[in-house]
């Protein structure tokens, strides 16, 4: 199963690029707030990071990564549980986890990803400072 984690590679490529999770942890792709809906680079960074389903932190880089053995019920389990100790509703889990598994599908393993809003992009080489 191809999943979304966080990762440390590609961390510095931009100025504004942080990464708060555990390397490896299970990541999403939370919805924007207001001020992240208008820039990519606003304070907030929401617009930019995937959220830790442990940590509950973000990342602007993602890995994706095979998960041998990890099971669609043990990802929906992790959102679900996710999802309410974060204040969203958990019954979206099952939601979550099918557009993040469709959304990962179309990346190879080892892909480095990074997020400007609704735009996701490879990491192939270092971006520009900003």
């Amino acid at each position: 199963m191809k999943l979304l984690v966080a990762t440390s590679k590609t961390q510095g490529a931009r100025e504004n690029d942080f990464d708060h999770c555990v390397e490896g942890e299970l990541i999403w792709i939370a919805p924007s707030c207001t001020e992240g809906d208008t820039s990519p680079d606003s304070e907030c960074g929401c617009s930019r990071a995937f959220g830790g389903l442990n940590s509950h932190c973000g990342t602007t880089t993602a890995l994706v990564a095979e998960l041998p053995g990890f099971t669609y019920s043990d990802y929906t389990e992790a959102l679900r549980s996710s999802l309410a100790d974060q204040g969203w509703p958990p019954e979206a889990a099952d939601e979550v986890a099918t557009g993040l598994l469709a959304f990962a599908s179309g990346w190879e393993v080892g892909t480095v990803l990074e997020r400007r809003c609704e735009w996701f992009a490879e990491r192939l080489v270092p971006a520009p400072p900003g």
